[in-house]
């Protein structure tokens, strides 16, 4: 529980502030700011200052202040976020896995029942209880691994009045759970079988019953559609998203993981990110770079599904804002671990550490369009992660396996 005292959180061997870094193009790990011997001074959830730790302790000594001693060492670093993930859903889908490594694709497996409608028919048997207790343990798991921020899609319900109650849920659980759990209506996943009508129906039908009633209850701010074979077409998909801008939403577009057409649709649109970007080319990139729309990478995807991962180091020097989502899913990325898909992309793809932190911290916040988290600076939210060790090197030199020993959520150890 949040106090009016003033908590003094420290020594930390090291912290990186992640601040001072410019939102798009590659980072070098020498731009990193590294405070050694350092603490964090916070109240009622915000940071008030930062700095180093003996000098806060006698700085505030008198003001009614409590000091929370860290007795080891650690390295903190503003919580991670998790800017993609479809957590709400029921059932599995190993049977899929099994039929991939076998040599079918995704596409193929869909066609004959499983893929998404699988978890589809799955998730809308599942009770309401089994549904909130199945996404409250995903969450308390990326909470434990330093996730203090995560994105939650609908769209394994796709009806009206089943995307609806899977996010009346994401928003009970977050209402009940300590990490921000941020919820995007997905009901453009793919269209459901048990529809009467093509794509660009089930899309108006969307537009016209759906979203007005989302933003209504304000249950999410966020629309999402998945752009790509087997789901929705470009044309289709921008006569979507322009009611739901035209209603206030944000918008998001799944988009070139099989085939092209994404990238030029979010830039047209203005969505806050293009997700997946595993088949974009050098003509797509460089749009891409030119706009305000986030590069949005999925290795978990990746891995899932054994296929090439999005050019992240192509983006970043063509000059993009690259963000790195888990994609946790029961489908094509079961893992659902961020700072080891972070590692692997990064060991493939050549990022530096400082490129690899920066996409799961501020630059995935910019893609959710909260300002206040992924940098640890004055003014901000205070969630902060501590790992043990004597140097930030030492959590991606361990490829994602060296887990945070604690978790402040708004200056709240959690964990």
């Amino acid at each position: 529980m949040q106090t009016k005292t003033i908590m003094i959180t420290g020594p930390f061997k090291q912290l990186l502030t992640m601040d001072n870094l410019p939102m798009k193009g590659s980072l070098k790990d020498a731009q990193l700011e590294v405070v050694e011997e350092v603490g964090i001074v916070h109240q009622q959830g915000m940071i008030l200052e930062i700095g180093i730790f003996t000098e806060l302790c006698a700085k505030y000594e008198s003001k009614n202040s409590e000091i929370q001693f860290i007795d080891r060492d650690l390295i903190a670093l503003p919580g991670f976020i998790d800017p993609h993930t479809h957590l709400c859903w029921a059932g599995s889908r190993e049977h899929d896995y099994a039929l991939r490594l076998e040599g079918k694709s995704y596409t193929e497996i869909a066609k004959t029942g499983g893929g998404i409608w699988d978890t589809v028919t799955k998730t809308r048997n599942a009770s309401d209880e089994e549904l909130k207790s199945l996404l409250s343990a995903r969450a308390a798991t990326q909470l434990q691994n330093g996730i203090t921020t995560c994105e939650v899609k609908s769209g394994y319900a796709l009806s009206r009045e089943g995307e609806m109650r899977l996010l009346h849920i994401i928003n009970a659980v977050n209402l009940e759970h300590f990490i921000d759990l941020i919820p995007t209506c997905l009901a453009a996943h793919i269209k459901p079988r048990d529809f009467e009508g093509g794509n660009v129906e089930y899309l108006r039908f969307l537009a016209a019953k759906l979203l007005p009633e989302v933003r209504k209850e304000k249950l999410a701010g966020r629309v999402d559609i998945f752009v790509d074979e087997g789901a929705f077409e470009v044309i289709e998909a921008e006569e979507y998203l322009t009611a739901a801008k035209n209603l206030g939403f944000e918008l998001v577009v799944h988009g070139e993981q099989f085939t092209p057409g994404g990238v030029s649709l979010a830039i047209r649109v203005g969505a806050m990110s293009v997700d997946h970007l595993e088949m974009i080319d050098s003509k797509a990139i460089a749009k891409l770079a030119l706009s305000d729309v986030v590069a949005m990478a999925l290795p978990g995807a990746s891995i899932g599904l054994g296929c090439q991962f999005a050019p992240a180091r192509k983006l970043l020097d063509a000059g993009c804002c690259l963000a790195i989502g888990s994609d946790w899913n029961p489908g094509s990325a079961p893992m659902g671990d961020l700072l080891i898909q972070t590692a692997i992309l990064g060991t493939f793809e050549k990022l530096t550490m400082a490129e690899q932190f920066a996409a799961i911290t501020f630059r995935a916040v910019h893609a959710l369009n909260l300002p206040d988290r992924g940098i640890l600076k004055k003014g901000n939210i205070a969630d902060f992660i501590g790992f043990p060790g004597r140097n930030y090197k030492e959590i991606l030199y361990h490829q994602g396996m060296l887990k945070p020993g604690y978790v402040w959520k708004k200056g709240v150890q959690v964990f």
